[in-house]
């Protein structure tokens, strides 16, 4: 008994020293914001010689003539139009490939497969020729486009995620509806919609967060600074100021990484819940 509470305990401790290095770099720049920029990199020492709080209104009208209020607003249109597309394309694809009988389902699942285990920069140059042709170049489209047809970021594994999620449903619901009269849509928007809620929230939270750390597509698609988004705010705020304004700098790099870590905490529950009963065990 004494043997297991040993081991139990150093499991703990070994989980917590994980935890804490995973953790140190956010800690680093929390107190790296508040720091004199001439002690960001300088200084040994976590904690600032004084807190200077300034360093946020510094740096939120680093980039100008715009502030940072400019970026974050295109940043939230941007993820926000591909978290809603990402959704709704998850739902009605992967219901349709958890439902439907059609010609070549196999093939097509398989093809969803191909999507989700290709990488995204073997397509990156084909997509930047057919999007400069097009004209979509320094709007969003390129971002909001490909997620609404679900070949976006991770629309694949979405799609895949909510029709396994779907599987678990029992098909029995969807008969009795269809008695009662109700088409497909109303049983995908009345009966589906509501039980798939957790591996909604899993698609969200995944989009989410992957939309607003896509620093590459940004970069290569957006040139205008009016149209930046937070990610590319930051890299021109390095660019252009150096070593001299770090303490801003830092403070704009908290702000950036604070939305997706309280999108995650506050729907932490539902993340675990949509994953763990989406079939993703096997």
């Amino acid at each position: 008994m004494k043997r297991s509470t040993l081991t139990k305990f150093i499991v703990y401790i070994l989980i917590s020293l994980l935890g804490l290095i995973m953790l140190y770099p956010l800690i680093w720049m929390i107190f790296a914001a508040l720091k004199p920029s001439s002690e960001v990199l300088s200084s040994p020492d976590l904690l600032p010689s004084q807190f200077r709080f300034d360093n946020f209104a510094a740096g939120w009208k680093l980039v100008r003539p715009y502030t940072f209020g400019k970026f974050f607003m295109n940043t939230f249109f941007v993820v926000i139009s591909c978290v809603v597309c990402s959704l709704v394309i998850s739902l009605f694809v992967g219901y349709a490939f958890a439902r439907v009988d059609f010609r070549f389902k196999s093939f097509w699942f398989s093809v969803l497969f191909l999507t989700i285990m290709l990488p995204a920069t073997t397509t990156l140059v084909s997509r930047y020729v057919v999007f400069s042709k097009i004209g979509w170049l320094n709007t969003y489209l390129p971002f909001i486009i490909p997620t609404a047809l679900g070949v976006g970021n991770g629309g694949g594994f979405f799609i895949y995620l909510v029709a396994q999620f779907i599987k678990g449903i029992p098909k029995e619901l969807d008969e009795a509806a269809k008695i009662d009269g109700c088409s497909t849509f109303s049983i995908i928007v009345r009966i589906i919609f509501p039980l798939c809620k957790p591996s909604l929230f899993s698609v969200a939270i995944f989009a989410f967060m992957w939309n607003w750390d896509d620093f590459q597509n940004q970069l290569i698609y957006l040139t205008k600074v009016d149209l930046y988004t937070v990610a590319l705010a930051m890299r021109t705020t390095i660019d252009a100021t150096g070593a001299d304004n770090w303490g801003a700098v830092m403070a704009m790099a908290l702000c950036s990484v604070l939305p997706a870590i309280v999108m995650f905490f506050c729907l932490q529950k539902y993340f675990v819940d949509g994953v763990s009963t989406s079939g993703l065990k096997g």
